[in-house]
């Protein structure tokens, strides 16, 4: 559903919106941090540290925390140690699975919206990630990857289908900065090219197989 503008006639100026609450706030920094590989796997947090990083309360911080705990971001042992998780060959394995499950479905009902403008902006961002990758910038990898693939997936008009593939990025994202190191990339993936192909060919069988492969190929070899 299109939301209405900010001189829609009918609805009037739309007001700004409000400030993010300090728990809010610390949860979406947190978040992004984790989901872009800036914490690495097993890396312990405190509140007391995060309180003062976002310059807020214990009770904020804590707020933040346990939602990401809720949300498998974060782990939290009994005697409250926080951490980001290290993730076994099995659970790896499982999040791969779900990405192939949700994410090859999300890139199928994205094609038949999939205009001249949606392709023009993958290859954008697909430029984007081989600067990136020339730069050895894990972090700037892992932020253009997802970035190209959510890009693709808003075009689904699936919100649950899309918030449950980015709770799944969220778990990897520590993860994904320890692949990245043994990737060893010297240019955007190589998937993104064949992904970008099936959409200008309107290749539905294409599609699929080539965002299974990429979304699973590189988590293979952190369970070999």
């Amino acid at each position: 559903m299109l939301s209405p503008s900010r001189s829609s006639p009918i609805f009037g100026p739309r007001a700004a919106e409000p400030a993010p609450s300090a728990h809010d706030r610390v949860y979406r920094g947190l978040r992004s941090r984790i989901m872009f590989g800036q914490i690495a796997p097993g890396e312990p947090l405190t509140l007391r540290g995060i309180g003062r990083e976002f310059d807020v309360s214990m009770t904020p911080a804590r707020e933040a925390v346990q939602r990401l705990v809720a949300e498998g971001a974060l782990s939290m042992s009994a005697s409250g140690r926080v951490a980001t998780p290290e993730l076994t060959p099995e659970r790896i394995e499982e999040l791969a699975a779900l990405r192939a499950l949700i994410e090859v479905e999300l890139a199928s009902r994205a094609l038949p919206r999939a205009h001249m403008a949606l392709i023009d902006r993958l290859q954008t961002i697909n430029g984007a990630i081989s600067e990136v990758v020339q730069n050895r910038d894990a972090v700037g990898y892992i932020r253009g990857n997802l970035e190209f693939h959510r890009t693709l997936y808003l075009r689904a008009q699936a919100p649950a289908m899309l918030a449950m593939a980015e709770t799944v990025w969220l778990q990897l994202g520590p993860t994904m900065r320890s692949l990245y190191s043994r990737l060893r990339r010297s240019e955007a993936p190589h998937f993104h090219r064949l992904i970008i192909a099936a959409l200008k060919a309107g290749d539905e069988p294409g599609l699929r197989l080539a965002v299974r492969s990429d979304v699973t190929q590189g988590l293979k070899m952190l369970v070999a």
